[in-house]
């Protein structure tokens, strides 16, 4: 399967030309490519769908949140930032209130999801295990351990405020500090080879929870003042609440919306589940593919999904060269 779609993959930029040829050519774009793997596949797609289909030169520019839309607010550029976390984002308020940028759609249509997971055959075995109730009430069940975030990660000291809220020592829940992300993805790997309980902090979409069938415990409500005392430390009053739902946009400045009604319209369109880009991030690991070989990947195996994004003569242009 690789092999057919780095072929692909290598054949495409030989048509953009082609679409630029004909004169109705959408001209330069600038898209962010986020500094992690779900945004450069969304940005992979999205240059693909707008180079192929609408006759666009696409830029795209390797960034972060906050360095990005900072960079919208200073200069105006890059047109078009996608998978933005809003929430990790203070100054978008700001330019959206302004006028200067746009929403256009939630392109991760599920949020970013953080919480904590256990595996699926643990609560298939003992539905109990899908609540924090049932875990601090049978340890056991999860192997009387908690997978905590690595040091100088903000989710560690959310963790750990709830943690002590939940009263998870008492129940017998050791907490293990992982050194690192890749540690972490390790263990919930081993864990899956050998059917082992186990508890802790994840998030999606990532390739890990594409390919490992996990269920977010339940841990109650959001509640929006303990969330942001317990991501102090220290939080003078730690109280239990669950991780917030965020918001991942794809946002436009103003500028380009209304230079660009076209392409505006297909990046409002341009969303994904987190189921399917979770199993894109699987594939994409398993196979050691870049992005773009990701982007082709889901443009060949969603043929359900992509066309309904486009308007009818990019539709028409991209039938012609994905059969």
């Amino acid at each position: 399967m690789k092999t057919t779609t780095l072929g692909l993959a290598l054949a495409l930029p030989l048509t953009a030309g082609a679409a630029l040829a004909d004169g109705h050519g959408c001209g330069e774009v600038s898209i962010t490519e986020m500094n992690w793997a779900s945004s450069a596949v969304v940005t992979a797609v999205s240059k693909f769908l707008m180079e192929q289909g609408y006759g666009c030169t696409v830029n795209s520019i390797p960034s972060s949140t906050n360095p990005a839309i900072t960079s919208v607010a200073e200069t105006g550029e890059p047109d078009i930032l996608t998978e933005l976390w809003v929430n990790a984002a203070p100054v978008y308020d700001r330019l959206a209130a302004e006028g200067k940028v746009e929403p256009l759609t939630e392109v991760l249509s599920d949020g970013g999801i953080e919480g904590w997971w256990v595996p699926t055959y643990v609560v298939e075995a003992n539905p109990e295990a899908a609540t924090l109730e049932g875990i601090l009430a049978n340890p056991e069940l999860v192997g009387n351990r908690f997978h905590q975030c690595p040091d100088g990660w903000a989710c560690k000291t959310v963790n750990m405020n709830n943690l002590a809220a939940a009263g998870t020592e008492a129940a017998g829940i050791e907490t293990f500090v992982h050194g690192s992300g890749e540690t972490m993805a390790t263990s919930i790997a081993a864990a899956f080879e050998n059917e082992e309980p186990w508890f802790g902090y994840y998030w999606a979409p990532t390739s890990v929870l594409g390919k490992y069938p996990m269920t977010l415990v339940d841990v109650g409500e959001f509640d929006a003042e303990a969330h942001t005392c317990n991501a102090l430390d220290p939080c003078p009053d730690p109280a239990l609440s669950a991780y917030p739902r965020g918001k991942v946009l794809t946002v436009v400045t103003a500028d380009f919306r209304d230079n660009n009604p076209e392409v505006t319209e297909l990046m409002r369109n341009v969303s994904f589940t987190n189921a399917q880009m979770g199993e894109v991030l699987a594939w994409q690991e398993d196979n050691s593919a870049s992005a773009e070989e990701a982007a082709v990947y889901f443009l060949t195996n969603y043929k359900d999904v992509w066309p309904n994004w486009l308007n009818d003569d990019a539709r028409e242009k991209l039938a012609a060269i994905i059969q």
